[in-house]
C-alpha cells in the first residue's frame, strides 16, 4: 500500500504523491485507503506547514476511480473521509495541488479540494464520467461551484466538457498557469512562502474564510471577529514589529 502514495517532506511541506503512473495516477480502494493515511500523517505533522498533492509522471495528476477495480472502492462509498481518502474532510492547514496532464473526475475532486491549484499549460480538466453515469461524490458538486460561480460549475459539471489550462486559469479553476515540469517546483516555492508568514494568524484567517462562506454576512463577520479575538496577542506582536522596520516592502507567498 505505501508504494501506491508517497509521503515525502520537503523543507516544510509535505507531498503527497499519487504513484500509479502505468494507470494515470487513477485510485482503487487501496490508493484510497493510502491516501487517507498519508492525509492523517499530514495532520499530526507538526513541521509539515503545507500539504503539496500531486500525482507521479508527467501525463496525468489523477485520472480519477479506477473504473477497471471500482468493486475495491465500494466499502470506501460511506467512508467517513470519502471515496478517494479525505475528500469529506477539511485540512487544518493550507493545501495545494501541482497538476500536471490530465486532471479529470475523482482526480478533478481531489484538486478541488485543494486550497490552491497550480497546473502546467498542458494540464485539462474535467468530468468526463458524465459520459458513461457515474455521478461526482467526492465533493466536486459543492466545491466546484464555490470556486468558479454556479454557472461555470453547472456548465463543466453537466457537459462533462474538458477545460484546458488557459480556460481553467480565466475562470479561477487554476490559481496558476506554469510551464511543463514546473508545477511541483512552484507548488514548492509557493508552500515555502506560506510556512514563512506567522501560522496563528495565517490559520485563522483561513478558518474564517472557509468557515463562513456562504453564511450570512452577520454570521461570517461573527466568525472573523472571533478569530480575530484569538489572534490578539499575535497580532499585536506582528504590529509591533512592523512599527519597528520589519517586513515593509516585501512581496507575499507568490512573489
Amino acid at each position: 500500500m505505501a508504494d501506491l502514495v508517497t509521503y515525502e517532506r520537503r523543507g516544510t511541506a509535505a507531498v503527497l504523491t499519487i504513484d500509479r503512473p502505468e494507470r494515470r495516477n487513477a485510485v482503487d480502494g487501496p490508493t484510497a485507503s493510502a491516501l487517507a493515511a498519508g492525509f492523517e500523517r499530514f495532520v499530526s505533522d507538526d513541521a509539515g506547514r503545507v500539504l503539496v498533492l500531486t500525482g507521479a509522471g508527467d501525463e496525468a495528476f489523477c485520472a480519477g476511480a479506477d473504473l477497471k477495480a471500482i468493486d475495491t472502492l465500494a466499502p470506501r462509498l460511506a467512508a467517513a473521509g470519502g471515496p478517494l481518502g479525505f475528500t469529506r474532510v477539511q485540512a487544518p492547514k493550507p493545501t495545494i495541488a501541482a497538476i500536471s496532464g490530465w486532471c479529470l473526475a475523482g482526480g478533478l475532486e481531489l484538486a478541488l479540494w485543494c486550497d490552491l491549484r497550480i497546473g502546467t499549460d498542458s494540464c485539462t480538466l474535467g468530468f468526463p464520467e458524465r459520459r458513461w453515469g457515474v455521478p461526482l461524490i467526492d465533493g466536486g458538486t459543492q466545491r466546484l461551484p464555490r470556486i468558479v460561480g454556479m454557472g461555470r460549475a453547472l456548465d463543466i459539471i453537466l457537459t462533462g466538457r474538458f477545460v484546458e489550462a488557459s480556460e481553467a486559469l480565466d475562470i479561477g479553476l487554476l490559481t496558476e498557469v506554469v510551464p511543463p515540469g514546473r508545477h511541483l517546483e512552484r507548488a514548492l516555492e509557493v508552500a515555502e512562502g506560506l510556512a514563512r508568514f506567522p501560522q496563528e494568524t495565517m490559520l485563522a484567517d483561513r478558518r474564517a474564510a472557509l468557515e463562513g462562506f456562504g453564511l450570512p454576512l452577520d454570521a461570517g463577520l461573527a466568525i472573523e471577529a472571533r478569530a480575530g479575538l484569538e489572534t490578539l496577542e499575535v497580532a499585536q506582536r506582528g504590529a509591533a514589529r512592523f512599527a519597528a522596520g520589519e517586513g515593509r516592502g516585501g512581496s507575499g507567498a507568490g512573489g
